[in-house]
């Protein structure tokens, strides 16, 4: 048997999420699957290593639009599926998997217009399938440098953000990261890359920049065992905070522009940080960076750290 799942959605906090969908799909038939996934899910660095997963397709530019519907019809149909998981409400999806000669096709209802992803992915999938799933994602990895300084508090620090409105100011990370060094021993992994730079180097110019690193020149595969020796996560609603989630890592996530239910709820690992006001409410459009408490930040990052 072979199995297709299709996970369209861009994020690689998106790709975090549904991880316990597709492991279990992949368990309950023992076998792994194949998963179709856009690039900027940043699928084949995450899942490399996963034994759940013995291919990835990637969505691309030249699979849109009529020709590339018939395109990626195409090449499913040559690799003889026999089962597709969608997790979508697309009718495209639907119809490039009948094309493809699919036969047993597991999908969202057709033309739903908006939900949780979470909530979602686990109703979709437990009804699917008949097991009930835990929302823990677990991503495994191969490459794991034990060779760190264990007197350090390591600190994976997520200062960049999808958008302006999603990041907490790099002053306060500043000012965060000075008090905490003033208890601890720290050490800070600045979770950003190019288009961060100006807030990169604001921080390594800083008192708390003296035992820094920055991700700003590695892939996303290359942060994984960084990341993974970390103490914890500090920062913004990013992908960074999901990888920190699912390689096991203690999070305290910022909320101020995104829905917290959906994405600051699934794991047992995430803390929450919501603007002043907000209590599990926060979404698209809360605008709330300049609500975010310094002293509960600060007093939830102390807990965290021990």
């Amino acid at each position: 048997m072979k199995i297709l799942i299709i996970q369209q959605r861009y994020g690689i906090g998106d790709m975090v999420i549904f991880l316990p969908y597709i492991h279990a799909i992949s368990k309950k038939f023992n076998i792994p699957v194949s998963l179709l996934a856009k690039e900027s899910s940043k699928a084949n660095d995450i899942l490399e290593d996963d034994k759940h997963i013995n291919n990835i397709i990637t969505l691309d530019k030249g699979r849109d639009g009529l020709s590339g519907f018939f395109k990626l019809s195409n090449e499913l149909k040559k690799r003889n599926f026999d089962k597709v998981f969608i997790f979508n409400s697309s009718l495209r999806y639907n119809l490039i998997a009948k094309f493809a000669g699919i036969k047993s096709i597991h999908q969202y209802p057709l033309f739903r217009s908006k939900d949780n992803i979470v909530h979602s992915a686990k109703i979709f999938t437990e009804n699917a399938i008949g097991q009930v799933i835990s929302t823990e994602p677990n991503l495994k990895i191969k490459n794991i440098d034990n060779n760190y300084d264990k007197n350090f508090k390591h600190i994976c620090l997520g200062i960049s953000a999808s958008g302006p409105t999603k990041r907490w100011g790099i002053n306060n990370y500043i000012k965060l990261c000075e008090k905490l060094a003033k208890t601890k021993k720290c050490k800070f992994y600045l979770a950003g890359g190019k288009n961060d730079l100006d807030l990169i180097n604001r921080f390594k110019n800083s008192d708390a920049g003296t035992n820094c690193e920055s991700f700003e020149k590695l892939s996303i595969k290359e942060t994984l065992p960084i990341i993974k020796n970390c103490d914890c996560y500090i920062g913004n609603d990013t992908g960074f905070m999901h990888l920190a989630v699912a390689l096991g890592v203690k999070s305290l996530a910022l909320f101020m522009d995104s829905p917290v239910m959906a994405y600051g709820k699934y794991s047992s690992r995430i803390m929450v940080v919501e603007p002043e006001g907000e209590e599990n409410t926060t979404a698209h459009d809360t605008m709330g960076k300049d609500k975010i408490s310094f002293e509960e930040v600060l007093s939830k990052a102390n807990q965290i750290l021990g």
